[in-house]
């Protein structure tokens, strides 16, 4: 993604925050219920007290779930989009543990010090350099996390491509992470974001080290 490119998206969301506030919609999210289902996926995979960072935070709504749902760990929020990230401080202004960040993946560094880095819906929009991009922020964020980096993305697996979003095969991006970044790797692909649906997209997690039984 060149800055251009970067800035074009930039844009792209603050022209959605003007037109609907402080609504899923702002985020690109079909329903607050899809946004929830994937947000449990990373909750169940993490503790309660752990100290996550949520990149591509947006309105700050992984957060809100979180709490609701016995979350009490410290949260970074960070987002290249000023309008979100003034919303969710004044949204989250009396939440002591948790800070939001103006951010730039590619000029700025991965914060360290955090057990989990999550990534919702940042790889979805379509641009000129996808994988590239999404190789890139996976690698510097499991360099920085302690413990895991769990992220989802719209799988080919589908029946019907949007041709403004990006797809990628499941099964690439494991190859890739399972390669080049850890062998610690789950992938699922099962899940559903409203009943009756079909399953369009999938989470992947990497961790640092495995499950002993």
């Amino acid at each position: 993604m060149t800055t251009g490119k970067s800035e074009s998206l930039k844009s792209y969301y603050q022209g959605l925050y003007a037109k609907f506030g402080n609504s899923h919609q702002s985020v690109q999210h079909v329903s607050k219920e899809a946004q929830n289902v994937r947000f449990k996926i990373f909750l169940e995979q993490i503790s309660n007290k752990s100290r996550v960072v949520d990149l591509g935070c947006g309105l700050g709504d992984m957060l809100a779930f979180f709490r609701d749902n016995g979350f009490t760990g410290d949260y970074l929020g960070l987002d290249f989009v000023p309008e979100f990230i003034h919303s969710a401080e004044k949204k989250f202004s009396d939440d002591r543990k948790s800070k939001f960040k103006l951010f730039d993946i590619y000029s700025d560094a991965m914060p360290f010090g955090y057990d989990h880095v999550l990534i919702s819906g940042v790889f979805n929009n379509k641009t000129t350099d996808n994988f590239s991009f999404m190789k890139s922020a996976l690698t510097k964020s499991f360099a920085a996390c302690e413990k895991s980096i769990i992220f989802n993305a719209l799988s080919t697996y589908v029946e019907y491509e949007d041709p403004t979003l990006f797809y990628i095969d499941p099964m690439v991006i494991f190859d890739m992470c399972k390669q080049e970044m850890t062998p610690f790797v789950n992938l699922k692909h099962d899940y559903v974001t409203k009943i009756g649906g079909y399953p369009y997209e999938f989470t992947l997690s990497l961790y640092k080290e495995g499950f002993s039984v």
